[in-house]
């Protein structure tokens, strides 16, 4: 009797009783409430307080590249050539879009004109005068309610298409005729580049699949680790070196080989610390020159690495999300707190900081954060969250204009054909 009464009094106390961690006796559901607290502390994003240094430091770009397939293959446009007369050319109009993100769409831009999409998943070509010279939607009532979002490459006279649905499919560029259609196995969440006579996406399980452009077979995929994170950022892939590069959802650079698909290296930058599937990644797009490749990371990290082999050159502590920019033997890129850093690419040095935020007031620049910029001949031009776009000028790093876009987002600038182009929610417009 004793026993069995002394067994009662054990299991109520352990039943209904948190001790202190120094008891190591807890509760399933306290210790479920401490283990998330950790998790919570440890994805808690560092902030680095960034500096002006050097700010007076005069610096010369002398070489402006022109539009290629290799620099897009890259996503190095460098610096490009347009002089910053910022005068509204033309705007093409669409339907409002319900998804803001839909601003991280590229569109294709022509000699004669550009291509796009709406909210319902409608391809639109725009000649130079505005007008519509064709326009088709391939989905049926029930797809396009469903808003698709779609991404864009283009081979000759063949637009290839693939959507963050499960569809890939090919139109004629000049009549806007369907080509062929297919299915895919999951959604798409990339960049799409092309080689020779397949091109490339990645799906939204972290998939990298090549599929012919004649008929949208595939030719092989290559899966890598799954997902346990939330992103609404585009994998970013660059062909190199008979490569395709990529990154995933968790932050693993993987380089294929191109015919075969097998992978030939693979370089984990956060996926070892992601575990919680709350946590948010961000990550810039790859850009590379012949030899190294260059991106940043939402854990403060901006790293150059090796094309062939995937080992780390040099990395810096720098908050930024933007696609870097390559000039000659400089890199540029803009922290999420409004910084340009001015990095020597071969050595990682920081040779010039410039605060971009710096004529606002405090508690306004706390709620600015960078879209994207691009660098044209002699100026740099950054648009923010809150509609407007920055220019600066390059050689000095000071503030030479601020205009007005929209009262509300807009997407990284563009240069093509020495004109500036960007997207505000229902237009592109295009300046001199």
């Amino acid at each position: 009797m004793n026993k069995l009464f002394i067994f009662i009094i054990v299991f109520f106390f352990l039943n209904n009783c948190s001790l202190n961690e120094n008891s190591r006796i807890w509760k399933a559901k306290n210790k479920d409430l401490t283990q998330n607290e950790s998790i919570k502390k440890l994805f808690v994003e560092e902030k680095i307080k960034s500096t002006e240094f050097n700010p007076e430091l005069a610096i010369n770009i002398t070489k402006v590249n022109s539009d290629s397939k290799e620099a897009n293959n890259r996503n190095d446009n460098g610096s490009q050539n347009y002089i910053g007369l910022l005068k509204k050319d033309i705007s093409f109009t669409f339907s409002k879009l319900d998804n803001i993100n839909q601003l991280d769409y590229k569109p294709v831009f022509l000699p004669d004109g550009i291509i796009f999409f709406d909210k319902k998943g409608t391809i639109i070509r725009y000649n130079n005068d505005k007008k519509i010279v064709w326009k088709y939607n391939y989905y049926s009532k029930a797809e396009k309610k469903l808003k698709p979002k779609l991404n864009f490459v283009i081979d000759n006279e063949t637009l290839l298409v693939a959507d963050n649905k499960t569809k890939y499919y090919s139109i004629n560029i000049n009549t806007g005729k369907l080509n062929w259609s297919k299915n895919g196995a999951y959604p798409f969440n990339s960049e799409m580049k092309k080689y020779k006579n397949n091109f490339f996406v990645a799906d939204y399980e972290n998939t990298l699949r090549c599929y012919n452009i004649n008929d949208g077979s595939e030719c092989w995929n290559m899966k890598t680790e799954d997902s346990f994170t939330i992103s609404d950022a585009k994998i970013s892939l660059i062909i190199l070196n008979n490569l395709v590069i990529f990154n995933n959802s968790i932050g693993d650079i993987t380089a294929v080989d191109i015919e075969s698909g097998l992978i030939n290296w693979q370089l984990p930058t956060q996926s070892s610390n992601i575990i919680n599937k709350t946590y948010k990644f961000r990550m810039s797009k790859l850009v590379s020159d012949a030899n190294s490749i260059f991106f940043s990371n939402n854990k403060n990290e901006f790293y150059s690495i090796d094309a062939k082999t995937g080992t780390i050159n040099w990395m810096n502590k720098i908050s930024s999300n933007l696609r870097p920019v390559i000039s000659e033997k400089l890199l540029f890129t803009v922290s999420n707190n409004g910084y340009l850093f001015v990095i020597q690419k071969d050595t990682g040095n920081i040779i010039r900081v410039n605060d971009l935020y710096k004529h606002y007031k405090k508690k306004k620049r706390e709620d600015i954060i960078p879209i994207g910029f691009v660098i044209g001949k002699n100026n740099l031009y950054l648009t923010n969250n809150n509609g407007r776009m920055i220019v600066i000028d390059l050689e000095f790093g000071k503030i030479i204009n601020e205009i007005k876009i929209s009262g509300k987002l807009v997407s990284e600038p563009f240069i093509f054909n020495e004109k500036l182009l960007l997207i505000k929610n229902g237009s592109i417009i295009r300046y001199n």
